[in-house]
C-alpha cells in the first residue's frame, strides 16, 4: 500500500488534482491507479476520479507489481533499505540493469532475488545507472513513481563521486558548462559537441601525485559518460578510461567511485546520507 500525508498548506481538492501537483504523480501512472481501483481516503474506499482531499487527509493506494527483471542469486553489499529505496554498493565490472545481449548478472537481477526472498511484492527501479566499470552506490525504488519524482533531479537527489584523472589541473575548483551529445558514427562514444545536451559537472581537486589528481565531483545533470566526457574535454581523461584518453598502466577500469549520496526523503521527510568506502583498486593509489 502506497501512502501519502496530504500536506497542511494546501487547499481542499481532487486527490488527482494534489498527487500531480505536489507528489509529482504522472499521467500514466494516474492511469494505472485509476484501472487498479484500490484507493483509498482516510481508510475508506473511494472511486479515485471524485476522490476530494483536504489538509492531513492520508492518501492511500495498491498498484500491481510487474517486472521483467528475472530474480537470480547475486551477492549484493546493501547499505540501505526501507520500504520505499534499497541502496547497493556496486562493484566495478557489473551492469546496473539488464540489457538484450546481457540480462541474468546484473545488479537489478540481484535485487529482484533480494526482493523475493525477502517476501517484497515491490517493482525494480533504478534512479540511475552506473557505467559497468564504475562502482559505488546505485538507489533502487520500490515504487515507479518516486523513480519518475526523483529520477535525474540534482537538485533533490545530489550524488558525489571520487576520480583518478591524469595530470595536475590548472584550476583546482571549477565548473565544466559544455553540451555532450553522441559522437558521430559512433553507438558508444559521446563528445562535447554544440548539437548536445547542456551538461553540467563540478569538481574540486583534493589531492596531487607526480603525474595524476585524486578529485572529487557533483552533479547537475546527468548525460551518458558525463564525467569521463567532460574531464577528458579538460584533457584529464580518467585514468583507466582508454575509450576516453585514459592509459591503462595504473588501474585496469576508469578511475570512477560514486562515494556519497544526499536526499530528503519523499515520506519521512528525513534527510538521508549514504556513503561507500573507495574501492582497493582505487585506494592504493592515493597512499603515499
Amino acid at each position: 500500500m502506497i501512502k501519502y500525508i496530504v500536506k497542511a498548506d494546501v487547499k481542499e481538492q481532487l486527490a488527482k488534482d494534489y498527487l500531480k501537483r505536489h507528489e509529482n504523480i504522472s499521467s500514466t501512472l494516474w492511469k494505472k491507479i485509476k484501472r487498479q481501483d484500490e484507493f483509498f481516503v482516510n481508510g475508506q474506499k473511494v472511486r479515485a476520479t471524485q476522490a476530494i482531499v483536504k489538509p492531513n487527509d492520508i492518501i492511500e493506494y495498491n498498484l500491481p507489481v510487474t517486472s521483467k527483471v528475472e530474480a537470480i542469486q547475486i551477492p549484493l553489499n546493501i547499505v540501505f533499505e526501507d520500504d520505499y529505496f534499497l541502496v547497493v554498493d556496486k562493484i566495478a565490472g557489473m551492469l546496473t540493469h539488464p540489457l538484450t545481449f546481457e540480462n541474468t548478472q546484473t545488479l537489478a537481477n540481484g535485487v529482484m532475488y533480494h526482493f523475493a526472498k525477502t517476501n517484497q511484492n515491490v517493482g525494480c527501479h533504478p534512479l540511475y545507472r552506473l557505467d559497468r566499470n564504475t562502482s559505488g552506490l546505485v538507489v533502487f525504488a520500490k515504487m515507479p513513481q518516486l523513480q519518475h519524482q526523483l529520477a535525474n533531479n540534482h537538485q533533490k537527489f545530489q550524488r558525489y563521486y571520487y576520480a583518478l584523472v591524469h595530470g595536475k589541473l590548472s584550476q583546482k575548483e571549477g565548473q565544466i558548462n559544455a553540451p555532450i551529445g553522441r559522437k558521430k558514427d559512433s553507438i558508444i562514444l559521446h563528445e562535447v559537441n554544440d548539437e548536445g545536451k547542456y551538461a553540467i559537472t563540478n569538481y574540486r581537486v583534493i589531492k596531487e601525485f607526480e603525474n595524476y589528481s585524486l578529485i572529487k565531483l557533483w552533479l547537475e545533470t546527468g548525460r551518458t559518460h558525463q564525467i569521463r566526457v567532460h574531464m577528458s574535454y579538460l584533457g584529464h581523461p580518467l585514468l583507466g578510461d582508454d575509450l576516453y584518453g585514459g592509459k591503462l598502466n595504473l588501474i585496469s577500469r576508469h578511475a570512477l567511485h560514486a562515494y556519497k549520496l544526499k536526499f530528503n526523503h519523499p515520506f519521512t521527510h528525513e534527510e538521508i546520507c549514504i556513503s561507500s568506502p573507495m574501492p582497493d583498486d582505487m585506494a592504493k593509489l592515493i597512499i603515499d
